[in-house]
């Protein structure tokens, strides 16, 4: 049991999904609640999948393609930086302006980034398939999928919490916690990028 409750505590840390709740908010401005939870179910259920695949054959398909997992962490990086100056300069306002009255909007964040590669980035998909890797057997196998949905539960609940803490901060709160992250967005993909030059030797 020990083992497993490792995997729940890399995984968690690994995927944050408490400090993901404030980018959650930042992502999704001006949507209604009912909007938040389906774009966060959504990313939540493409991670999952995402994560399974890895977990059960993620080093297969990565030597299969040549692609080693520290150009996959830089390739992270640099999409996740993209999005990091959108929400620094705002460059979705005005792409939301005549949608103020749709049920749905159509900037979807549920794809990218929240699910790839915020939830299930680089560092998850490579921790699935090591955990998965230090067992043998489908016990083991099942179990670390298991520890791996419950950190996405858990981020799920504080999902669906986004809402009244976007209402308790309002518009301009929510404005200042937008730049704030994006400049954090835009240090965690500059780091991507740089675990991702490290681990492919090509500095030594």
């Amino acid at each position: 049991m020990a083992t497993y409750i490792t995997a729940f505590v890399t995984l968690f840390v690994v995927m944050d999904p408490v400090g993901l709740a404030p980018i959650f908010i930042a992502l999704t401005p001006d949507m209604s609640g009912a909007a938040r939870r389906r774009i966060g179910l959504r990313a939540l259920v493409i991670a999952a999948i995402l994560l399974t695949l890895f977990g059960l054959a993620g080093e297969a398909i990565l030597s299969g393609i040549g692609i080693s997992i520290s150009a996959f962490r830089i390739a992270g990086g640099l999409l996740l930086f993209l999005t990091a100056l959108d929400m620094l300069f705002e460059r979705r306002t005005e792409r939301r302006e005549g949608q103020a009255g749709m049920e749905e909007p159509s900037h979807d964040p549920s794809v990218f980034p929240l699910a790839m590669p915020l939830l299930a980035g680089p560092g998850a998909l490579a921790t699935m398939i090591l955990l998965v890797g230090e067992g043998q057997g489908a016990g083991h196998i099942v179990m670390v999928h298991l520890m791996m949905l419950a950190v996405l539960a858990i981020a799920m609940v504080l999902f669906v919490l986004a809402t009244p803490l976007a209402r308790a901060l309002g518009r301009t709160g929510t404005m200042v916690v937008t730049r704030l992250l994006g400049m954090l967005l835009a240090a965690l993909s500059v780091q991507f990028v740089i675990d991702g030059l490290r681990g492919s030797g090509l500095f030594g």
